[in-house]
């Protein structure tokens, strides 16, 4: 990989599935050595998804690009043995079992400190590592039920609604990789605890605030209104649904121009944005009518120049294929198409998202997930020498 702003830092993840391979694919994309520690039937991800390309899984290909994999059964005194080697040399580890199998598997600061000292452990846990709740099942589901996300999602008259993707573990995981990062800064070991539910508690900071605050009961509203700005939220029109968001009483005006409209600007009903809140009934109807009118694009066409804050509702699959993902290069290859994988011989390309984050200098190298125990007897040759 070439040299990126975390090179010379090695990490080993003993994580599955989502949150804790996730942080690790942050590092890893940033330059640093990820070294995926294994099961011996490898991490469940390899097969959760329907979707193979060659050897590799789709599920499992986007959230392990640029690691290294290592099978070491941790139940076993070789495999303990074989974990203390590389955590010698290691400057952090990543995991997220459940508390319990990380202690019993020795993959906490103290269990680590007598050969690494300066090693950070981050546990990536459901509800902490300590605690009446430390050892409950958590996953992205039932952390966003618990912590009244679902409860806040989606239409009033609807069942609560989960978050379209895995809000809470890709959250956790970003969260965790900041952890580590500061504790290496520090330059001293130590564990640090993140669990799902408190970082999804504090993503909810100017709701919580409100009802820690004023008593407010925070509800859903419908077509994704925001709770306090008027307009804010989605709206019908003649072919698709268009995403609005007037912030302030400068762009309302503007608005109220283009759409042919300018007595709404001195309206006192709509005038100023505490006014649209308080009438928010009646300025939704009289905006939602308006914008039946036209189809989204057409809207977008004539909005967006203005400086307002405007777009189509896009799928997936559009915005994947939009101007604007290609402008960011955002859909990157890993490796080469065709490159040999092992067993399972050549492979057409594999596409993923590219590193969210950029630095001047670094143009991250985008490798293949690696197959189960592919790097095994290089990173234990290094780890014993």
């Amino acid at each position: 990989m070439s040299d990126g702003p975390l090179a010379g830092i090695r990490v080993i993840e003993v994580g599955h599935m989502l949150a804790g391979p996730y942080c690790g694919l942050l590092l890893a994309d940033m330059g640093a050595q990820v070294i995926k520690i294994e099961p011996p039937q490898g991490d469940l991800a390899r097969k959760v998804s329907p979707h193979f390309i060659g050897a590799h899984n789709a599920y499992f290909a986007s959230l392990n690009r640029n690691k290294q994999s290592v099978v070491l059964d941790l139940a076993s005194a070789h495999g303990r043995s074989g974990l203390e080697a590389i955590a010698t040399t290691a400057n952090a580890l990543i995991t997220n079992l459940r508390p319990s199998a990380i202690r019993k598997l020795g993959l906490t600061y103290d269990s680590l400190r007598a050969c690494n000292p300066k090693i950070v452990c981050v546990a990536l846990t459901g509800y902490g590592m300590d605690g009446p709740y430390s050892d409950n099942p958590a996953y992205d589901y039932v952390i966003q039920a618990l912590a009244g996300v679902m409860a806040l999602t989606g239409e009033p008259t609807a069942p609560p609604t989960k978050a379209g993707y895995s809000a809470v573990d890709n959250s956790t995981g970003i969260m965790a990789a900041l952890a580590l990062l500061a504790k290496i800064v520090e330059g001293r070991g130590g564990q640090v605890d993140v669990a799902m539910y408190d970082v999804m508690l504090s993503q909810l900071n100017y709701l919580a605030g409100a009802t820690l605050n004023a008593g407010e009961i925070v509800s859903r509203l419908a077509n994704s209104s925001h709770p306090y700005i008027v307009p804010a939220q989605i709206f019908p029109t003649q072919d698709g649904w268009l995403t609005l968001f007037i912030t302030h009483d400068h762009f309302w005006r503007i608005f109220c121009t283009e759409v042919g409209h300018p007595e709404w600007a001195s309206d006192p009903a709509f005038a100023t944005m505490a006014a649209r809140r308080d009438h928010r009934g009646q300025v939704l109807e009289a905006v939602g009518a308006v914008l039946l009118q036209a189809p989204a694009g057409v809207w977008v066409g004539r909005l967006a120049p203005l400086g307002l804050v405007v777009s189509e509702v896009q799928t997936l699959g559009q915005a994947l294929d939009s101007e604007l993902t290609a402008s960011r290069g955002l859909v990157v290859q890993l490796g080469e198409a065709g490159e040999a994988t092992g067993p399972h011989g050549a492979h057409p390309a594999l596409r993923a998202i590219a590193s969210p984050v950029r630095f001047d200098g670094f143009v991250p190298c985008y490798r293949l997930p690696p197959l189960l125990d592919e790097h095994h007897a290089e990173v234990m040759a290094k780890a014993y020498g």
